[in-house]
Order: C-alpha cells, then sequence, then structure tokens
C-alpha cells in the first residue's frame, strides 16, 4: 500500500485491536512453539523448529504491514462526505448498461473491501472508474473481460 489510506474510526479501531492482539498474544503463542521445538533436540534437523521459525516471520510480516497500514491511515466521517460525486466511503447505487442489473457498493479502502459486504475497493478497477462519477453519468470501466458502462443511480453515505 501506499499513500493516504482513508478509513472510519471504526476500521481504525480494529486495526489497533488486531495489532495490539499481533504484538501480545501472538507473538507470546509463536514463542512459546519455538521453545517447545527447541526443546526437542538438534535444530538442524527439526522441521518444527524450522515451521515455528518461518510462522514468527510471517507473524512479523503482518505486523509490519499492519503498522504502517494505520500510520499512512486517514480517518474520514460521515459528515464531510460530499455525496454530490463518488468518492471514499460513498455508497453508489450502479447499473450495468448492458443487462440493466442494477447493484450498490461502498467505496473503501483496499484494507477494508469486502465484495460479500458489498466493499469495494477505491483501487479495484470499478472503484477508479466510479470516482469523481455523479448522478446520471456513464462510467466507463475496463475489466479483465471487455468494456463495461455502469450508470450511476445514486450516491450516498
Amino acid at each position: 500500500m501506499s499513500g493516504v489510506n482513508y478509513i472510519t474510526k471504526e476500521t481504525l479501531d480494529q486495526m489497533m485491536n488486531e495489532l495490539t492482539y499481533l504484538k501480545t498474544k501472538g507473538r507470546a503463542e509463536i514463542a512459546r512453539a519455538i521453545q517447545e521445538a527447541r526443546e526437542k533436540g538438534d535444530l538442524k534437523e527439526n522441521a518444527e523448529y524450522d515451521a515455528a521459525k518461518e510462522a514468527q516471520g510471517l507473524h512479523e510480516a503482518k505486523i509490519a504491514t499492519l503498522e504502517a497500514a494505520i500510520a499512512t491511515s486517514r480517518i474520514v466521517s460521515a459528515e464531510a462526505i460530499d455525496t454530490s460525486k463518488v468518492s471514499i466511503l460513498c455508497k453508489v447505487t450502479i447499473t450495468n448498461m448492458a443487462n440493466k442489473k442494477s447493484v450498490t457498493y461502498q467505496i473503501v479502502s483496499e484494507t477494508e473491501a469486502d465484495l460479500k459486504a458489498g466493499k469495494i475497493s477505491i483501487t479495484s478497477p470499478i472503484g477508479k472508474g466510479l470516482l469523481g462519477k455523479q448522478v446520471g453519468e456513464i462510467a466507463e470501466i475496463q475489466a479483465p473481460n471487455g468494456l463495461i458502462k455502469f450508470k450511476v443511480d445514486k450516491i450516498t453515505v
């Protein structure tokens, strides 16, 4: 991730809670696994020790990624969102011009994206294509299967 990461206060709180867990209980669990593997003898031929050390490396990488995301985060409140055009944290209802199906998405940061919950990343092709559009405008989005046209029907918070 690069640049500013616009998120809600709730998401920042979740990220901070996860970071606290990873730094405390998570690190303690990994240290315990390494200690148990060490007690089993020769470290040169100990696959359990190697696996525990690898898990430690992945755990520390996750902590570093989360710290970087938090450091670049900026909180956006619902009151500050301009609904005259599509922007981060807006909910936008769009209609696919080819099949006339409507769908509502919330435009969010990469860390909050969850398609099942109707949240798409601002860096996704659809998110980028909708950014700055107003109600009634057509967004032409280049997808892997070709050009897709969406009409912006409604923008809310």
